[in-house]
């Protein structure tokens, strides 16, 4: 084991957000080259877009809690979590490697285009909606295989008072380079964010693994809490953390599929091109915030009113910010970008403070599995939005009835929150580092 890990000494905390960060880097392509990829290129309208969205939850409704369970299981390559973040990164990064050649694949595997060329404007070429949907589904599910024991090892090596640094670690790293995603997708363009991305998935999945010892023994916690496990699992209380946490995502994953129709209703005069400046920009902004706010202010702020109550107030937030769009978005580009820097307080707490508060809930030996049904208040609102959203977003002659939806979804998502049980401040906890050390 090396001395950083034995010390957790924050360098080791950077080491250990890799693997998570080659999941969120490749999430922010997502987020930021998939729709408009599929609109601005292979000419797919709204409808077809939120059909390719919703393949991804699917497998993911079923992928995540059995990676997860699996990963509680095995023990391979040196590892219990190292196995599926290794699987999982090498097959990211060539998802990513097809989605600017969906149309090659269409023609290799000789399926019939969606739309005949005649149909399609300058600049696009045919391709079928099947690949892109087998293309976003295994991209999807990769990243679901990966995800979770990113993070799941995160609370295999840490203790009850460091948990919550190590996914605001998690997050800050994260974040920056999802910053980075987004920069390279407004200053160069997004088919060279996508190829880049290729790289550093595949580098920060298969190397900073090897240099994480997990223990081979999970604590059960019910009998080693005194040593530093998690308590016994508390379903009612990750039940609660379920219900709060599912509405967050149907505001957030309305915006990031949607966000695309929004620019281009506002600003009709803008080039595709301009057109996905824009969101990359807004995203940028975005996720610049959240890399900054969590270990840097939100950790702290969890030691004096806890991570329930801090959650709770950052997503109170995030529906005044979409609130804000509503009625300012449509003034200028800039204005977007400003309403970015708002909501980007409730997405630096989304994926960075929800996990600290389930480890609170969950016996260490039965992470895997509970962070893939946790992944359950994620899918089931993404294909919520794909199935049903995306259907009334396209009949509706204004967009912006997108935020109406995300306003609502996180003012609620708020207030459930608040039912929520906090442990207290962290930090108050005595445990010692948890036992359970390799073998």
């Amino acid at each position: 084991m090396l001395e950083i890990q034995k010390k957790l000494k924050s360098s080791f905390f950077v080491i250990l957000s890799l693997p998570s960060t080659a999941m969120g880097f490749a999430l922010s392509i997502q987020i930021a080259a998939l729709s408009w990829i599929l609109n601005t290129k292979y000419g797919f309208d709204i409808h077809e877009v939120g059909i390719v969205w919703a393949a991804g939850p699917i497998a993911g409704i079923i992928g995540q809690p059995l990676a997860g369970l699996a990963s509680d299981k095995v023990w391979f390559l040196g590892g219990r979590r190292r196995p599926f973040i290794l699987i999982g990164g090498v097959l990211t990064a060539l998802m990513l490697l097809a989605l600017p050649n969906i149309h090659v694949i269409s023609d290799a595997l000789g399926f019939q285009p969606t739309k005949a060329a005649s149909e399609l404007g300058e600049g696009q070429v045919p391709a079928s909606i099947y690949v892109a949907i087998a293309v976003a589904l295994i991209l999807d599910l990769s990243i679901n295989i990966s995800f979770n024991p990113t993070r799941s090892i995160i609370a295999d090596v840490t203790t009850d008072d460091t948990v919550t640094k190590g996914y605001t670690w998690m997050q800050t790293i994260s974040g920056t380079f999802g910053v980075l995603a987004y920069f390279i997708g407004s200053v160069l363009g997004n088919i060279e964010l996508i190829y880049v991305g290729v790289i550093l998935v595949f580098v920060f999945s298969v190397i900073p693994v090897f240099f994480i010892e997990e223990p081979e023994v999970l604590s059960q916690g019910e009998e080693n809490n005194e040593e530093g496990g998690r308590k016994e699992t508390d379903i009612a209380g990750f039940v609660k953390v379920l219900l709060a946490h599912a509405p967050t995502w149907v505001g957030i994953q309305t915006m990031f599929v949607f966000m695309f129709a929004y620019v281009q209703q506002e600003y009709p005069d803008f080039s595709s091109k301009e057109v996905g400046s824009v969101i990359n920009w807004s995203f940028l902004i975005f996720n610049a915030v959240a890399a900054v706010l969590p270990a840097f202010i939100l950790e702290p702020i969890t030691h004096k009113i806890g991570r329930v109550k801090t959650h709770a107030i950052c997503i109170a937030i995030m529906a005044v910010g979409y609130a804000g769009m509503i009625f300012l978005g449509s003034t200028s580009e800039y204005m977007i970008y400003g309403m970015m820097v708002i909501l980007g307080i409730g997405w630096a707490a989304t994926v960075s403070l929800p996990f600290a508060i389930m480890s609170e809930k969950v016996a260490k030996a039965k992470m895997g599995f509970f962070m893939g049904i946790f992944n359950l208040s994620v899918v089931l609102p993404q294909l919520a939005v794909s199935a049903f959203i995306g259907g009334i977003l396209a009949e509706a002659e204004d967009k912006t009835l997108m935020f109406y939806i995300a306003s609502i979804s996180l003012a609620i998502s708020a207030v459930l929150w608040f039912f929520v049980k906090d442990n207290g401040p962290v930090g108050n906890s005595n445990s010692a580092p948890s036992g359970g050390g390799h073998h």
